[in-house]
């Protein structure tokens, strides 16, 4: 969804009110914030295609202190200097990986991912990358998203299709098929070309 001045209103009064649910520990203030968090929600449904329930299960599921999401990005090469993507089913592509889990490391989440969406066994080699996903990737969500990149290396292993991914092939950069940019940009897979050619590597952060 796009957003807009409302959208980023409703976005960061869902963050204070879930902020104002975790510390407080008076019941009429709990019911303020959670008021306000349903309206908060109902400000982002006027402004999306989403039914509002779906949209609340979705913006308003969370306890605790609010902080952006992690989602972390494989960059694995062949001898050939190309580069490993998956085939979503909408038939777009991106570089394997996806949201950390909660009970994962960065480097743990990055491996199960290439597992499950390329059948690859990995290895992590360095990291290329932190982005903000909201500066760097054009398709807009209700939450701050900070996209983390490695580089790797296959181990061995066979993509099989699965629930995420229909296919998985090398590319070279100036053969890039139709990518999913709200997951993988151009952009972004130069700058693990330029990575994976620079081994004096300065890791940008936003």
């Amino acid at each position: 969804m796009e957003r807009n001045q409302l959208s980023e209103w409703a976005i960061r009064l869902q963050a204070l009110a879930q902020a104002g649910l975790h510390y407080t520990k008076d019941v009429y203030d709990q019911e303020r914030f959670e008021e306000i968090r349903q309206i908060a929600s109902l400000m982002l449904a006027s402004q999306s295609d989403y039914p509002s329930d779906q949209l609340v299960a979705v913006f308003a599921n969370e306890t605790g202190y609010q902080t952006p999401k992690l989602d972390c990005r494989a960059a694995i090469f062949n001898d050939q200097d190309q580069i490993l993507l998956v085939q979503e089913k909408d038939e777009r592509w991106s570089l394997p990986g996806g949201w950390v889990d909660v009970d994962q490391t960065l480097v743990s989440n990055m491996i199960k991912e290439a597992h499950e969406e390329a059948g690859l066994e990995i290895e992590v080699l360095r990291l290329i990358a932190i982005q903000d996903h909201a500066k760097n990737n054009p398709v807009k969500t209700m939450h701050n998203i900070e996209k983390v990149f490695f580089e790797c290396r296959s181990l061995g292993g066979q993509f099989q299709a699965n629930s995420e991914t229909i296919d998985a092939q090398y590319f070279a950069l100036d053969k890039l098929p139709n990518l999913s940019v709200g997951k993988t940009t151009a952009a972004q897979i130069q700058l693990c070309f330029q990575a994976h050619h620079d081994p004096h590597w300065q890791v940008p952060v936003d």
